[in-house]
């Protein structure tokens, strides 16, 4: 999935969280960050803290890169 904005961020976010069966109170426990901040961050609130979401995005399984456009 391209990931252009922070709305994009928090959809890969929300939609790998829901195929994990994972409630956002269980990731809020699991991983110390707040409901608030899972909530924010899947309803693509741009000021959300980039080291917490890569964090999450890691926990979940998904790998985050920056690839230079028109390379592979």
């Amino acid at each position: 999935m391209l990931i252009s904005d922070a709305a994009a961020f928090g959809q890969a976010i929300r939609q790998r969280r829901k195929e994990l069966h994972y409630t956002q109170s269980f990731l809020s426990d699991f991983t110390g960050f707040s409901v608030s901040f899972i909530s924010d961050l899947e309803n693509g609130k741009s000021t959300a803290e980039l080291g917490k979401a890569i964090h999450l995005a890691n926990t979940l399984g998904l790998d985050c890169s920056l690839t230079a456009r028109g390379k592979k």
